[in-house]
């Protein structure tokens, strides 16, 4: 059970911070960058539900996916081998695999790529994708330095499929296409 009764603590004044396990690290280590940027992208994904509100089915998915990625935060924030901490799973990418095939199933074959744009719904959910994306990669270079659940870099590459294809699905599969330098006029 989570109980936050005091917020301002102070405890970060001095450009640190508490990782799950308690340990104190600086503000800008890549795992705080890491889970900070899912926390970003959290926030995007709550920007698009407010442009969804016609699409019950896109704002169940989003909502699911919000809490999966404090679920993801909750997994970086903790380093290492915690005892029982909360995990990724490769359900929840097969879960956003599922709903990308069934999205995907009802769209016209691209014929170029997708510029971001289109519905105020799917701008937004593109801007979510770059944040995921950034977000990716981080964990990725973390990775590369510390142990990381690899279950959380495949959730975070499929998330940023999944908002791609919603892009498409909220744009009523009229996409904005790119029209390449030597061919626009």
């Amino acid at each position: 059970m989570v109980k936050l009764d005091v917020i301002t603590t102070r405890g970060g004044d001095g450009g640190e911070t508490s990782l799950g396990d308690g340990r104190r690290v600086r503000k800008d280590a890549l795992r705080v960058e890491a889970y900070g940027t899912v926390d970003e992208a959290n926030a995007a994904i709550g920007l698009l539900r407010l442009h969804c509100t016609t699409d019950a089915a896109a704002d169940a998915m989003l909502a699911r996916i919000q809490n999966e990625l404090f679920d993801v935060g909750a997994d970086l924030c903790v380093p290492g081998e915690a005892g029982a901490r909360l995990r990724v799973a490769d359900t929840q990418s097969a879960r956003l695999e599922a709903e990308i095939a069934e999205m995907n199933a009802a769209l016209p074959a691209l014929r170029s790529f997708v510029l971001p744009g289109g519905s105020a719904a799917a701008a937004h959910a593109h801007l979510a994708r770059t944040v995921v994306r950034r977000a990716e990669r981080l964990a990725v270079a973390l990775a590369a330095e510390e142990e990381v659940n690899p279950a959380v870099v495949r959730y975070l590459n499929r998330l940023s499929d999944h908002l791609f294809v919603l892009s498409r699905h909220l744009n009523g599969g009229n996409d904005v296409l790119w029209v390449p330098g030597g061919t626009r006029g």
